[in-house]
């Protein structure tokens, strides 16, 4: 910004030193010549006074009397004077002094009647000097005007980009999570303004997230509270004679450990706790949360299957995010949808990426609200709005992305980094192979880089 700015007042600089320097030099050249022609002019009547009273009364001039040293002293440097003046018996006679003239010159004539006439001359390659000079001090007043100009405009870059630049770090480290900063005062009301108005949206930004965190903490102490209530419940219950009781006991206390994982997961996640990608075996987590579905879509009169091709395993931070994300698409079908609900699990030919869809037989999506149902809070039934939006900003966190595919049937596809099988970690936490080289030689695949940065859909 800052070279944007000087070398745009620079080019103005020279744009306005050259308008007004041009035009300066061709006055100085012309003013250099007519002040020589009025000097000329002004020497030739001298001269001519001086020849007037050495004619006398009779208007003539003995041979010999003229005084020629009186003239010399009258002419300009290197300058020569004709003089043609009337001698006795009518005659003209012509006087020349000075020394020759070799080149162009700079001429002056005055006639003088019956007196005579005068012809002053001075060497062209003189005037044209100082022409050239007077051009030349113009085009060192011009420089030196671009050069102080240019020391000027430095400066006020300097002044305004700075500032920019500064706001500007403060802006992305805002984005980032950074609200340490505070408002700073840079002499430029308008900037001054912008920097008051980011103090302000710091100040509040932090406040709410601090607010947010409280309300975070304080809810995950509710919940694990309540869930360990509901624990030593079923804990009982295991204990229970009939075998039915202890088998949907010991069902609900998987689910209640897995809902205590997933609320751990998502407690972290809000302090941005860092995470180490794991793999995850996807197939296993399809298969335990068909199970978990499938009585709810057998009391609704539907079934709900999975099919899987290629090596199911997906990279990941925090696994929750993606069993989460994939529970809310299967419970929008089982709400919303109608028929059989299929989720199909394959390998993009990249072989990078793991594509889960999840689609069933209904009404789909009605084109006008396609670019609205991934929105928080915008439901096109009774429900809260949020669950889509939710389910794509966990997606999202780990480096995935959501999407609707098909509208009529609905199909929603999710696509997350894949993990080849070398990328799981040895169980005795030794690497077999230290030189990254697989078998006969090949080459070691290494696992998906995985991008955390939340991008916002609005």
């Amino acid at each position: 910004m800052r070279r944007r700015i000087l070398n745009t007042m620079i080019a103005m600089i020279v744009a306005v030193g050259l308008l007004l320097g041009i035009p300066l030099s061709v006055v100085a050249w012309w003013w250099v010549a007519d002040n020589a022609r009025q000097t000329l002019d002004y020497r030739l009547k001298l001269i001519s006074d001086q020849l007037i009273r050495a004619e006398g009364e009779e208007g003539t001039v003995a041979p010999g009397s003229l005084d020629t040293e009186a003239f010399r002293l009258l002419l300009p440097e290197n300058g020569r004077l004709t003089i043609r003046y009337p001698v006795s018996g009518g005659a003209q006679a012509q006087t020349v002094v000075g020394v020759p003239i070799e080149g162009a010159s700079m001429k002056e004539s005055i006639a003088l009647g019956q007196a005579g006439s005068l012809l002053l001359e001075i060497p062209m390659a003189q005037v044209r000097d100082d022409q050239l000079a007077a051009v030349g001090i113009v085009a060192v007043v011009v420089a030196g005007s671009i050069a102080t100009g240019t020391i000027v405009a430095a400066v006020t870059a300097g002044r305004v980009a700075d500032p920019l630049i500064d706001l500007a770090g403060r802006a992305a480290a805002m984005a980032k999570g950074d609200f340490r900063s505070e408002w700073k005062s840079y002499g430029i009301s308008e900037l001054d303004r912008v920097s008051r108005a980011l103090d302000d949206a710091n100040a509040e930004i932090a406040l709410r997230l601090e607010r947010e965190g409280e309300i975070v903490g304080d809810v995950s102490h509710q919940l694990r509270s309540r869930l360990t209530a509901i624990q030593l419940r079923l804990d009982e219950l295991s204990l229970h004679d009939d075998p039915a009781v202890v088998t949907e006991a010991e069902a609900a206390l998987e689910q209640v450990e897995r809902l205590s994982r997933e609320l751990d997961e998502m407690v972290a996640a809000s302090r941005n706790d860092p995470a180490t990608p794991s793999t995850i075996d996807v197939e296993d987590m399809v298969r335990t949360l068909v199970g978990d579905f499938k009585a709810a879509f057998a009391a609704d009169g539907r079934k709900i299957s999975a099919t899987f091709s290629g090596r199911p395993t997906a990279l990941s931070a925090r696994p929750g995010r993606l069993r989460e994300a994939l529970s809310v698409l299967v419970d929008n079908a089982l709400q919303h949808g109608a028929g059989t609900c299929r989720i199909a699990v394959d390998d993009l030919p990249s072989g990078e990426m793991l594509r889960i869809t999840v689609s069933d037989e209904g009404d789909g999506v009605d084109d006008a609200l396609v670019s609205l149902i991934f929105r928080r809070g915008f439901s096109a039934g009774r429900s809260t709005g949020v669950g889509l939006s939710f389910a794509r900003a966990l997606v999202e966190a780990d480096g995935g992305r959501l999407d609707l595919t098909a509208r009529r049937p609905p199909v929603f596809a999710i696509v997350v980094p894949a993990a080849q099988a070398t990328d799981a970690p040895d169980p005795d936490g030794d690497d077999p192979d230290p030189n990254g080289v697989g078998p006969a030689g090949t080459a070691k695949a290494h696992p998906a880089r995985v991008t955390r940065d939340r991008v916002p859909h609005r």
